[in-house]
C-alpha cells in the first residue's frame, strides 16, 4: 500500500464504514478518515465502530467545500457519499443533485489540489430503465429470468432516460473522466448493483435485501410491489465484503487502472427475487409475516437487474466469492447482536 492516508465520504454510511473498517485493519499503518454529515438515519450507530477501529470521524459535508478544507494530508479518496434513494430524485430533485452532482464535484477539486486519487462509486441505475425493461424475459414460478442474456455489461446503451439519481451519477462519471484528463487524476469507477451486507440500514426505495430481513426478524408487514405485485422482480446482490476486497485490488493499481470503469454485482449466481427473498427470511428467522400487494409500478423501476462482470473478472481476476444465503444469514446475524439498537430504528 503506497497510500499513507485515506479519506472515506459518506463515510458513516453502509458501504463507507465498512470500507474505512476493512482498510484500517488491512492496513494498520494507514491514517484513514471518515467524512459524513449523518444525515441518513441510522449512520450513527457506525460511530463508535469507526472509533474503535482507530479511524477519525469528521462531521462534515461534501455539499460545502469548505467542510473538506481539510487540515491534513490527503492522498487517497474513497468518494462514497451519496443520497442513493432513487425516489428522492422525484421528491427533491434540487437535493440529489446538490448532494451527488456538486458533492462529487467538490470532492474532485479535493483530489486536484492534493494530487490525490479517487475510487468512484457509481451505480448500476446509469443505464436507462426503458432499455432494460425492453429485454425479454419470461416468468418462473419464483422470478422473472432473462433467457440467453447473461447481464448488463459496460457497453449497454446509456441513451434514454435513468432516473435523475442515476442521472446524477453518470453526470459525475463524465466529470471525473474530464479531470483525469485534465489534471492527471488517477480514479477508477465502480458501477454497482445492489450490495448488502451487516451495518446496511435498509428502506424500501433502497437497501431492500437487509430491508427485508429486518422486516421478518422484528415481524413488520411487507408489500410487493409493482410488476403484478407478485415478488417476482430480481435484483443480483453483492456483499460488501466482496466489494472490499475488490477496491483494495483497485487501490493497489490504481495508477495502471486510472480511467477504468466496471460494471460491479452478484450476477446471475448471486442473485434474488423477492419472493425467493422472502422464503430465505423465513427459514433463516423462523418468521413469517404478512406480505401484501401492489399493483403499481414505481417510477423508473425495473423487472430484472443482473450485472456482468467479465470486464472487472477478465482484468482483475475478481469475482464474487458470498452467496445469497450467505448474505442473508450475515444480515440475520448482525441484526441478532445488534437488536436493542435496532429495534429503536
Amino acid at each position: 500500500m503506497k497510500y499513507k492516508n485515506l479519506l472515506v465520504t459518506g463515510g458513516a454510511g453502509f458501504i463507507g464504514s465498512n470500507l474505512a473498517v476493512y482498510f484500517k485493519r488491512k492496513y494498520p499503518q494507514l491514517k484513514v478518515f471518515a467524512l459524513d454529515n449523518l444525515v441518513r438515519k441510522g449512520s450513527e450507530f457506525n460511530l463508535p465502530r469507526l472509533k474503535e477501529s482507530g479511524i477519525k470521524f469528521i462531521r462534515g459535508d461534501v455539499r460545502r467545500p469548505r467542510d473538506l478544507d481539510l487540515k491534513f494530508d490527503i492522498d487517497l479518496i474513497l468518494e462514497c457519499s451519496a443520497e442513493p434513494s432513487v425516489l428522492a430524485g422525484y421528491e427533491n430533485p434540487a437535493y440529489i443533485i446538490d448532494t451527488n452532482l456538486n458533492g462529487t464535484v467538490n470532492c474532485l477539486e479535493l483530489c486536484r489540489k492534493r494530487k490525490a486519487g479517487m475510487i468512484f462509486l457509481s451505480s448500476s441505475r446509469v443505464y436507462p430503465y426503458g432499455k432494460i425493461n425492453a429485454i425479454k424475459y419470461r416468468e418462473t414460478k419464483t422470478r422473472f429470468e432473462w433467457p440467453g442474456f447473461s447481464g448488463i455489461d459496460v457497453d449497454f446503451s446509456l441513451a434514454g432516460p435513468r432516473t435523475l439519481y442515476g442521472t446524477t451519477k453518470l453526470a459525475s462519471e463524465f466529470i471525473l473522466q474530464e479531470y483525469i484528463a485534465a489534471h492527471g487524476i488517477k480514479a477508477v469507477v465502480n458501477r454497482c448493483g445492489v450490495v448488502s451486507g451487516p451495518w446496511q440500514f435498509g428502506k424500501v426505495d433502497q437497501g431492500v435485501f437487509t430491508y427485508w430481513m429486518l422486516a421478518h426478524y422484528f415481524k413488520k408487514p411487507l408489500k410487493y410491489i409493482g410488476f403484478g405485485g407478485k415478488g417476482k422482480q430480481v435484483r443480483d446482490l453483492l456483499h460488501v465484503d466482496d466489494l472490499c476486497r475488490l477496491v483494495d485490488m483497485q487501490v493497489n493499481q490504481l495508477t495502471k487502472l486510472s480511467g477504468s470503469t466496471y460494471n460491479v454485482g452478484g450476477s446471475r449466481e448471486v442473485s434474488l427475487s423477492l419472493l425467493e427473498t422472502t422464503a430465505l427470511c423465513q427459514q433463516i428467522t423462523g418468521n413469517k409475516i404478512k406480505i401484501g400487494r401492489d399493483l403499481h409500478d414505481r417510477p423508473g423501476d425495473i423487472a430484472v437487474y443482473l450485472t456482468d462482470n467479465q470486464k472487472v473478472t477478465r482484468e482483475l481476476k475478481w469475482k464474487p466469492q458470498k452467496k445469497a444465503s450467505v448474505i442473508l444469514n450475515d444480515i440475520f446475524n448482525w441484526i441478532r447482536n445488534n437488536e436493542v439498537k435496532l429495534k429503536k430504528l
